[in-house]
């Protein structure tokens, strides 16, 4: 079996972290029109003068097969900060190989390091790897629902505060 390495991500990655993202869509059934990300948007937003995420690549042989890009979220009521795993891709042909292993563990290693008591992500109700973070030891939160604002809804609300003024 091929030796698998994690390491953190370079603004060398950049293109591989597209590649990757990219390859996520279209795992999820996404048009490629929806990731807009660029390879200029990864160097400045991950490896410039204040980082918005941070990133794990995983090679199998010398060879970038996944990645796992998170952040630091923030508890109120743990009172610390915590993990938040955006995006936890492996390519096809390296699926059930231990690549998805190898990333969550070395994710765990970074908090328990960090002393992050919690290590969190979402998952679509149809993946096949919701069996795999359960296996893991990850628990789904049934009664938390994701909620988002899209940019025009940021935009329509944003627009609410020229009206109360």
């Amino acid at each position: 079996m091929a030796q698998i390495e994690v390491r953190w991500a370079i603004p060398d990655d950049a293109s591989t972290i597209v590649h990757f993202i990219r390859g996520l869509a279209e795992f999820e059934r996404e048009p490629m029109s929806s990731v807009k990300v660029t390879e200029d948007d990864i160097i400045r937003d991950g490896f410039g003068a204040t980082p918005s995420f941070e990133a794990l690549i995983a090679e199998r042989d010398m060879k970038p097969v996944g990645f796992a890009l998170f952040f630091m979220n923030y508890s109120t009521w743990e009172g610390t900060a915590g993990i938040y795993i955006e995006d936890l891709f492996v390519i096809e042909d390296a699926r059930d190989c231990g690549v998805g292993h190898a990333l969550m563990a070395a994710a765990a290693n970074i908090a328990a390091e960090r002393k992050c008591p919690r290590l969190e992500l979402s998952v679509l109700d149809w993946n096949p790897a919701r069996s795999f973070y359960e296996r893991l030891g990850m628990i789904r939160q049934e009664s938390w629902l994701p909620y988002r604002l899209d940019a025009s809804g940021i935009e329509r609300l944003v627009s609410t505060l020229d009206d109360s003024n």
